[in-house]
C-alpha cells in the first residue's frame, strides 16, 4: 500500500463519526448496512452521515451499492487488511507479534536488544 493511500485512510478514520461508522460496517459483515439504518444507529443526521461516508469511500475504506431505493455501505475488508498490514509490516522489533502482545515492555527490550 502506498503512503498516500495510508494517509487518506488514516485521515478518514481520524474523526469520531467516521470511525464509529467504519467500525459498525466492519461488524455488519459483507451484507453491509443501509445508510439510513447506519445514521439511525449512530444517531447522526443523514446529511452529515452522507458526508462522512463519502470521506470513507474516497479513502477506499467502504464500498456502496444500490438496492432498490437504499444505498448499502460495506467495509472494504481488503483495504482494511492492506492498511493493517502496512501498519504492522515491521512491527515488534523482529519478534513474533503474537508473543509481543503478551510481553512486558521490559521483556521486549531484552529480546530486541534495546
Amino acid at each position: 500500500m502506498q503512503s498516500d493511500r495510508v494517509i487518506r485512510a488514516l485521515s478518514a478514520l481520524a474523526q469520531e463519526h467516521r470511525l464509529a461508522a467504519f467500525r459498525m460496517l466492519v461488524q455488519a459483515g459483507e451484507q453491509g448496512l443501509a445508510a439510513g439504518m447506519l445514521a439511525e444507529k449512530l444517531d447522526v443526521p443523514p446529511s452529515s452521515l452522507s458526508f462522512h461516508l463519502a470521506q470513507l469511500a474516497n479513502a477506499g475504506l467502504v464500498t456502496q451499492r444500490r438496492e432498490s431505493r437504499s444505498i448499502i455501505y460495506s467495509a472494504d475488508y481488503a483495504a482494511m487488511n492492506d492498511l493493517m498490514s502496512y501498519l504492522s509490516e515491521n512491527c515488534c522489533g523482529g519478534i513474533s507479534c503474537e508473543s509481543a502482545t503478551y510481553a512486558s515492555p521490559q521483556a521486549l527490550a531484552k529480546t530486541s536488544g534495546c
